[in-house]
Order: structure tokens, then sequence, then C-alpha cells
């Protein structure tokens, strides 16, 4: 047995057998020419067989795909036998550049023009680069990026997954999560979160396992093993026998005494709210509304915004909806809004501040929260992201009172909010921590870095300290505004336990972690929380914080949390 540690960012416990995500086809040499002996009729008979040999694989995936993944690969089928794609490139082959090398200039030309055109057409170029690289994978012999395809459940390891990696990840098919690099608040923890699979990030050395490899997989411990024994084959089997008792939430989050610990869920549309309801969720403590700006380039009118909004409140008649307002910049650029060149983005213009320089846009999307509120059911709270200061809150506070909505709040994510959690307060009827860029900002470590990962956790006392500080912001001079957590950390049940005993309001979170952090929840009484709170404040490091507490939570071990 090989034992790889890492950082586990989903529970469960899993045995299956390794696919490795195929490494990214690289760049063919500039100037690269035909191979001696192989004439230009050759190498255009080849591209044209590679091309058809993506396309018929592609449409292959499509027959068993559904939804937006069926659509992603029809539409990338199309583009690789693009006649403009493809003559391009017999074209250069005719000069006698390699067929590698052809397809991959061409590539670039047609996504540029593509780029150029804008709209529609533009979001069609980065089809043509998937193109050209699979194409270069057939012309190679090599797998062809993206997630494998396969007939049996298997264990997908990797040095890290973009979001377009997941696109049509097959949750029946993919067992666990496994990367190399990454950190927990990384694409590949949310998304592994948002589908219930286990997963460890920043394991390193995980991406050089041969496929087909067996290993087993714990994404409570943050371990993989390769080659397990039988106790490791029990505790997977087990595992498998408890998951069914964490795939329903009763509806509603207490601690053992009665305490009252509303559990809400982050989504991002209809869709997801949709599927929130019917698992159970107490409201949403996070609708992330960029669902609406994002791969446009041009804002989206009020009524379009209106018609998206009214779709996540109608999933709640009558129950709290806590919308954020458009977190644009940093790892979410908009065209029509922020500035790509800023050359530090993370601290640039963002969140809220997009208002200083683009005057408008929030106005406009104020305006079409009150008029979707006005249309439903939902209680409608309202809060903005990247507030710094109290004067923020005073000024976001203004803007939803002309908009005509009731209740404005802040998301306290840049520590000087923590700070002054009391002045900030004494402006809005509530706050949310956002523990991701909280822990971000606080450790100075950016949350998409594998070797950050020990750093950029919520479990750092300094970030814990923050939470409480914010809440006692809250509770000063008789404001008792509720201050809730829509943070991942919340979707971890030893961790939100911690939260409940600093005094979080609320829990928001992925849907699929509502029964977990609730089975947890139920096992311990306001008190016991508050200790156990003390406990991980008292800590030296994260890492001993996260140890002790869970120590003192049996129940974790029980349930493979």
């Amino acid at each position: 047995m090989q034992n790889f540690p890492g950082v586990g960012v989903s529970p469960g416990r899993v045995i299956g057998t390794v696919r490795q995500m195929p490494k990214p086809i690289s760049e063919p040499p500039a100037g690269e020419q035909l191979a001696p002996g192989t004439t230009a009729e050759e190498a255009t008979a080849a591209l044209k067989a590679a091309s058809q040999a993506v396309h018929d694989e592609l449409k292959a995936r499509a027959a068993h795909a559904t939804g937006d993944g069926k659509a992603v690969l029809e539409a990338t089928a199309l583009m690789a036998k693009d006649t403009m794609l493809i003559k391009g490139a017999a074209k250069l082959v005719a000069r006698g550049t390699s067929a590698e090398r052809a397809i991959w200039e061409s590539g670039s030309s047609v996504s540029e023009m593509l780029h150029n055109l804008g709209g529609y057409m533009a979001e069609r170029a980065t089809d043509v680069l998937d193109v050209r690289a699979r194409i270069v994978a057939e012309l190679r012999g090599v797998p062809a990026p993206g997630i494998p395809s396969s007939s049996t459940p298997f264990v997908l390891v990797a040095e890290d997954l973009a979001p377009a990696d997941t696109a049509t990840l097959d949750p029946n098919k993919v067992l666990a999560l496994v990367t190399a690099g990454g950190g927990p608040q990384s694409h590949t923890a949310i998304i592994a979160r948002s589908l219930g699979l286990p997963a460890v990030v920043a394991a390193v050395g995980v991406d050089e396992l041969p496929d087909g490899t067996e290993v087993y997989v714990d994404g409570a411990a943050g371990s993989i093993t390769s080659e397990p024994d039988e106790s490791l084959r029990a505790a997977a089997e087990a595992w498998a026998a408890t998951a069914s008792l964490l795939a329903e939430f009763s509806g509603t989050g207490s601690t053992a005494d009665g305490h009252l610990v509303p559990l809400l869920a982050n989504v991002g549309g209809g869709k997801d709210a949709e599927a929130a309801a019917k698992l159970g969720a107490q409201g949403v403590g996070l609708f992330r509304t960029e669902f609406c700006f994002l791969e446009r380039d041009t804002e989206p009118s009020v009524e379009e915004q209106a018609l998206a909004y009214k779709k996540v409140f109608d999933a709640f008649p009558g129950k709290k909806v806590v919308l954020r307002t458009l977190d644009a910049g940093a790892d979410k650029p908009l065209p029509f809004l922020t500035d790509s060149t800023e050359p530090n983005p993370a601290l640039g213009v963002r969140g809220y501040r997009t208002d200083f320089t683009t005057p408008g846009v929030l106005d406009r999307q104020l305006e079409a929260i009150a008029l979707a509120e006005k249309q439903s059911e939902a209680d409608v709270w309202v809060m903005a992201p990247m507030i710094s200061t109290a004067e923020e809150a005073a000024r976001f506070a203004s803007m939803c009172a002309d908009a005509g909505i009731k209740t404005p709040g802040v998301m306290v994510e840049v520590p000087s909010a923590a700070l002054t959690a009391e002045a900030i307060l004494r402006e809005v009827g509530f706050a949310s921590l956002g523990t991701n860029d909280l822990t971000q900002y606080a450790m100075a470590a950016d949350r998409q870095l594998g070797p950050l990962a020990n750093l950029n956790t919520p479990w750092q006392p300094a970030v814990l300290r923050l939470v409480g500080l914010t809440v006692e912001g809250s509770r000063a001079e008789g404001n008792n505004k509720p201050v809730g957590v829509c943070g991942e950390a919340a979707a971890d049940p030893a961790l939100a336990v911690v939260l409940t005993g600093l005094g979080v309001s609320t829990l928001s979170m992925t849907a699929r972690s509502l029964a977990a952090v609730a089975a947890v929840l139920k096992t311990v009484t306001l008190e016991e929380a508050q200790q156990l709170a003390k406990l991980a404040l008292s800590a030296p490091s994260a890492t001993e914080a996260r140890a002790w507490v869970r120590e003192k939570l049996p129940v974790l071990d029980e349930l493979g949390l």
C-alpha cells in the first residue's frame, strides 16, 4: 500500500480504479515541417481522418449525454468538421507545414476571427481551441483532453480540474475526484460538494498513479491509498451502508437541545433552487446572480434579470432568499463592467466596487430584484459583496431603499468588515460571512493554489476569530442583527458545529450537504457547541483546531464524515 495525504474537501469512503485526466496537449513547435518522406497529400488525408475521428467520438458521447453537457458536445462535434478550420490547415500543409502545426495555427486564426465577431460566435471561439487540441491528440495517438470516457465507474485523478472539464462529468461514472493541485476552495472542491462526490485535493504525487490502479479514497480524512487492504475495504462498505442515512434532511436544523439553526442552500439559478427545495433546504442563504451576466458582452435588461430571479424566488414561497448582487471581477470578469488589465484583480474593482467605475449596473439590478420580489411570495434579502467600510454599507442600504428593497445586508469577506462589524451593522439589516474570500484575504493566500492549501482553510484560528468578531459586532448596543455563513465552511459538519458555537444564526451550503450537517448538529447541545468553538479558537494551528474538534465528535467517524 502507498498513501497520498491531501486535503479532504468532500466526505465519503470509496474504492475504485484510477483513470487519469489526460495531460494538456502541448503546442507543436513553431515552424514544424512535414516529416521526411511524408507528402502533403498524405498529411492532409491524416488531418481529415483525425478530424472525422474527433467528430465521431464527440457525437457518440453526445448521444449518451443530457442537458447542457449534450449541447456542449454537439456544438464541439460540429466544430471538428468546420470547413474553414480544415481548409485553413490544408493550405498550410500544402506549403510544407506539419499537420499538427497546421491545425494549431488554423485553429488560432478561426478562434480569433470568431472572438472578434462577438456575441454567439465569440462563445464558439473556445470550442475551436478545444477541437484543435483533440485533433492534435488524435494525430499524435495520445488521449484527448477532457474527462476520460469509461464503461465502468472510476476514480478521476488530475493535476486540477477547470470548470470546462466538468461540463460532461457523469456522477454515475465518477466515484470520487482526486487532484494533485488545487485547494479547499478550488473549483474541484466546489463541484465535488455539489455532486455529492468524495474528493481530496492537494494530494502530491497522485497524478503519477498508473491508470487501473485500485485506490481507497477517504474524502473526510483527506487520504488516498493504493492497493487497499481488507480493513479499508470494510471501511468503504460501512460508508456505503450509512450513506443512505445522510441522503435526506428533515427540513429543520437544530442542536440536540432545540436551538434552531436554519440550514439554507447556496444556489446559482432556478434549477439549483428547485433541487435545493426538494432536498429540504429551509431557504436560500446565497443566491449567486452572476449566471445572468456571465458569457455576455452586454448587460441583461431589467426584465430579463427579473424573470431569472423570480424562478429562484418561486422555489421558496414564504421562505427567506438571500440574494447577492453581482460579484463581478477577479475570477469572474465581465467585458462591460470590469477591467481585464488590472494588475491584481482579487484586490481590484470587484463586487460592490464596480459601481464606482460603472455606475448604473447595480441600480438596474436592484430595480430588477424589486420587480421580481413584487411578483413572488419569497422573503427577499439582498446583500452586497466586497463591502469594506460602514460608509459603503450605508450607501448600499440607501440604494436598496430607493429601489424599494426592505432588507439590505452585506457580505463579510474583507477582514476590515469583520473588524468594524458593529459600525457596519448599524447601517444594514444583516451580514453573511463569505468564508472562502475571508480566508483568502485574512491569510494572504490565493485560494486556487495547491501549495497554499494548508493556509487556505477556514479552520485557521485567525479566521474563526474574525467570525467571532462579526457576531460580537452584531450584538453590540442591542443590534442583534442576524449573521449567517454562506461560504463552503458551512458544508463541513464539524466546522458547522463550531460556527454555531460562535453564535452564527444560519448556515448556507450546497444542498447535498444539508443532511450531513443536520445529522451532526443534532448530536450536540448549544453549550457543547460553544465549548468546541472555544477549543478551536485556542488551537495554535488550523490542523490542531480541526483535529481537536473532530476528536470530540465521534459521530463524524461513525458516519464517515
